[in-house]
């Protein structure tokens, strides 16, 4: 990995290539997947099952989209006892986070003669799009979780979970026992831009819904992004990306592994050190190096880190935190000495990892928030996937005759101003039937 001095003319160039990595799709792209979205639209299930056959499964058939009590029994005998262990605590751990963002109904009566409030509702259905992972061979079992769980704690009574099938048109096992775990109500093999336009539309088989959440590839995301409004997504996220802020006291050996845990993912990803230890690094850098050889998806790595991958030595942790917060990193590790004084100052971040023993996977799996995150400098605007999401707010408002009476004319001047008699009018016609 290039070590760069910060601030210097070489690092800022550096740095606008890594920010200006915006998301983006190419124009042949966008057709493509509005067809497929007009064509599911119109056709429904016969979209599906053409577009399943030719990419996924080739003998999928209407009758096996839905996957069947009976496929969730077997699943359930296919998994060892070391997964259910596993899954049963990541499940727990993600459920006791995403209970505390529980938001709450409220009202207000404190002003003489109004009630003023706000409903909390869930939507009435939310689909978890969960990717499909080589085939089947590599089940991303977190995205169930991640998707499910605070759908279910903030109270949608149904949700269901799109998965591409294996092409022996099965859904891994350990996918279907972990949509058991968390009580998705179906689950349906179809995936890509065809998943998301059942899930938006409706088809005979699949219900509309209200909200779609989950990671995807280009087309997945695309999709996501044309149905915006049609129902309501998380976020349309970007490559992966990992911002470490180290002092002289991290270990080079754990700071290289947790950049290659990112850059591992994707050409795009990206993956940075800030440290005020020019020592530190080079030791990392080094140790990026001895750790690249090892790795299974070393080719994506290196790209990775030549294209977007940067350490950079600035002079103190004051500078390497106006840093972070101009990146607004999806992760961001703090291998300092007092991670927790350095936190409070951390104003754009999906989300925080404090200290060496806290590498950006605990997130990923276990530690219990939601691992759908804000890519691509979003954090400056955006959160993670929350139970919020999920729910709605609905303001109430009552006005007694008195309450009316004295907040009448204010109204009237600001509709005047505002050049809407309609709205003067719905004020006076009640006002000149009031007394008092």
């Amino acid at each position: 990995m290039k070590i760069l001095r910060y601030p210097s003319a070489a690092a800022d160039k550096k740095m606008k290539t890594i920010i200006g990595r915006d998301i983006d799709f190419r124009k042949s792209d966008v057709q493509a997947v509005t067809r497929i979205l007009n064509d599911v639209k119109r056709n429904g299930d016969n979209a599906l099952i053409r577009y399943c056959q030719a990419f996924d499964a080739p003998h999928m058939s209407i009758e096996a989209l839905a996957v069947t009590p009976a496929e969730m029994t077997t699943a359930g005998k296919q998994v060892d006892r070391a997964f259910i262990r596993a899954l049963n605590r990541a499940a727990a751990q993600i459920e006791r986070f995403h209970r505390q963002q529980l938001p709450r109904s409220w009202i207000d009566t404190r002003r003489p003669g109004t009630l003023l409030g706000q409903m909390v509702n869930p939507v009435d259905a939310a689909g978890i799009y969960v990717p499909g992972g080589k085939g089947g061979n590599t089940p991303l079992v977190s995205s169930v979780l991640m998707g499910a769980i605070p759908a279910k704690i903030a109270g949608v009574p149904n949700v269901v979970m799109v998965t591409p099938p294996m092409p022996s048109g099965e859904v891994a096992p350990h996918l279907l026992v972990a949509a058991k775990k968390v009580g998705v109500d179906a689950v349906y093999k179809v995936g890509s831009a065809w998943a998301i336009g059942a899930l938006a539309y409706g088809t005979q088989s699949i219900p509309k819904v209200n909200v779609i959440v989950g990671p995807g590839n280009i087309f997945v995301t695309l999709a996501k992004k044309i149905v915006a409004g049609e129902v309501g997504i998380d976020m349309i996220a970007g490559p992966s990306e990992i911002l470490v802020v180290a002092d002289g006291t991290a270990d080079p050996e754990f700071i290289a592994a947790d950049l290659l845990s990112q850059a591992e993912h994707d050409p795009l990803a990206s993956a940075i050190l800030v440290t005020d230890s020019a020592e530190l690094a080079q030791l990392a850098g080094a140790a990026v190096e001895n750790q690249l050889e090892a790795l299974g998806r070393a080719d994506i790595a290196r790209q990775s880190l030549a294209a977007f991958g940067a350490i950079m030595v600035v002079e103190n942790l004051d500078v390497a935190i106006d840093l972070a917060n101009r990146i607004a990193p999806e992760h961001l590790e703090l291998q300092v000495a007092e991670p927790m004084d350095v936190a409070p100052r951390i104003r754009n971040a999906g989300a925080i990892f404090l200290g060496p023993y806290t590498p950006e996977p605990v997130g990923d799996y276990v530690a219990g928030p939601n691992h759908v995150l804000p890519t691509a400098g979003t954090a400056r605007f955006s959160s993670a996937l929350s139970v919020d999401h999920f729910m709605k707010k609905t303001s109430l408002i009552r006005y007694s005759p008195a309450a009316f009476r004295k907040e009448a004319h204010d109204i009237i001047c600001l509709a005047t101003v505002e050049g809407l008699g309609a709205h003067a009018n719905a004020i006076q016609v009640r006002l000149s039937k009031t007394k008092g």
